[in-house]
């Protein structure tokens, strides 16, 4: 696989360079996006994601690439798609209602399977909520959001490395598998300041969209031979039928049954079918847990915290962080299942989120789900005093 030394060879003094650096999480995303090779942002600003905005349009002229401020949340996705589609790795950020205003398009991308990277720094909602303040009420919105079926790649990072990190894999996974990638972040990530250590730029992988290896009159531009068809880029000479109707293989749009069932099973098999490859996730302390506590993104810190006094008290517990919302690792949670566990316990900044996705995979052992408000983030006396609750009861 090629790195950013082979691929931006010409930019690399523009990067950010290798080592340790002392970044706040939105500017954390700005930079993994140039490392990645994003050249284009359209954007509309919403808080708590201005930040990436407002660094992108000073950082990407640095590296010949492009800043566009759109009249609107529908306008920055769609131009961000029409971008990716003339060859151009492609992003936009926002926040809930914004992210409320994208679906359409996400549904338009996965059906013309343009590859594109979302950063939804998440507030409190629902409607307007708590602006400046956190949330984590987004994380089905993010692969059910939109009508239809497809599937989408998300993460959730829960520090500025991770934010970092997390989204060049997700350009990475958006070029490879040509879907919408997501990075859901949240207004505490996002204003966190943290440490995040640039790699060399031999040690950083990048992943190219697939293109086409045959003259452009035997091209399809979704050739069904393949799980993921090659991409031709617009004005290249070949056929580039962007269209949003069920179609051929040609592109052409059809009503035909067997078209159409050939073509959502293979939206969605991309997908499922590498779940195990794109999945992340870490355990915490579950060797020996009886009860797994289930968090992310910047909640799952407290999460930590709570354990280890909760493990002093002589509570066998321990922490399952999902690193992807989607897909999701279902498997990790059957296999600790299997091992004989007591109870899994959720612990989000929402009603219950992720605790109806962990329900999905419990095979019958009680799932608890501990919620907070929405805009804070539960402190560690919080999540003992209630996982005390929920074991002993």
């Amino acid at each position: 696989m090629p790195t950013v030394a082979e691929l931006y060879k010409k930019d690399l003094d523009k990067l950010l360079r290798p080592g340790i650096h002392f970044l706040d999480g939105n500017t954390a995303v700005a930079e993994g996006a140039v490392t990645a090779g994003c050249r284009f942002y359209g954007g509309y600003p919403i808080t708590p994601s201005n930040e990436i905005a407002e660094y992108m349009s000073y950082r990407l002229p640095q590296v010949n690439g492009k800043f566009i401020q759109m009249e609107d949340e529908i306008g920055s996705i769609m131009s961000v798609l029409g971008a990716s589609a003339a060859g151009v790795k492609s992003m936009t950020a926002t926040s809930g209602p914004g992210f409320s205003l994208m679906q359409e398009e996400i549904g338009l991308g996965s059906m013309l399977e343009i590859p594109a990277v979302i950063v939804n720094v998440m507030r409190a909602g629902p409607s307007t909520g708590i602006p400046t303040l956190l949330g984590q009420g987004d994380i089905l919105q993010a692969k059910y959001g939109s009508h239809g079926d497809y599937e989408i790649v998300a993460y959730l990072p829960a520090n500025p490395q991770e934010a970092f990190d997390f989204t060049i894999k997700a350009f990475n996974m958006a070029e490879k598998y040509r879907v919408v990638a997501i990075v859901l972040s949240d207004q505490l990530i996002g204003h966190m300041y943290g440490k995040v250590r640039v790699p060399e730029f031999d040690e950083i992988e990048i992943v190219e969209r697939p293109k086409p290896t045959v003259p452009p009159d035997q091209y399809l531009p979704y050739d069904s031979r393949y799980l993921v068809p090659p991409m031709a880029i617009a004005g290249t000479g070949y056929r580039a039928n962007n269209e949003s109707l069920t179609h051929t293989d040609k592109g052409y749009p059809t009503t035909d049954r067997d078209s159409s069932f050939k073509l959502v099973m293979r939206l969605v098999r991309k997908i499922r079918e590498n779940e195990k490859e794109i999945a992340e996730w870490e355990e915490y302390l579950l060797d020996d847990a009886e009860y797994v506590i289930v968090s992310y993104g910047s909640t799952s810190g407290s999460v930590r915290r709570a354990i280890k006094v909760l493990r002093a008290q002589g509570y066998r517990v321990g922490m399952l962080r999902p690193k992807t919302a989607w897909p999701f690792p279902g498997w990790v949670v059957e296999n600790l299942v299997s091992r004989g566990i007591q109870k899994l316990i959720t612990v989000e900044v929402n009603m219950g989120k992720m605790y109806h996705v962990v329900r999905e995979f419990s095979k019958g052992v009680p799932v608890e789900h501990i919620p907070y408000a929405p805009g804070y983030i539960p402190d560690p006396d919080y999540v003992i005093n209630n996982v005390r609750k929920v074991i002993e009861k």
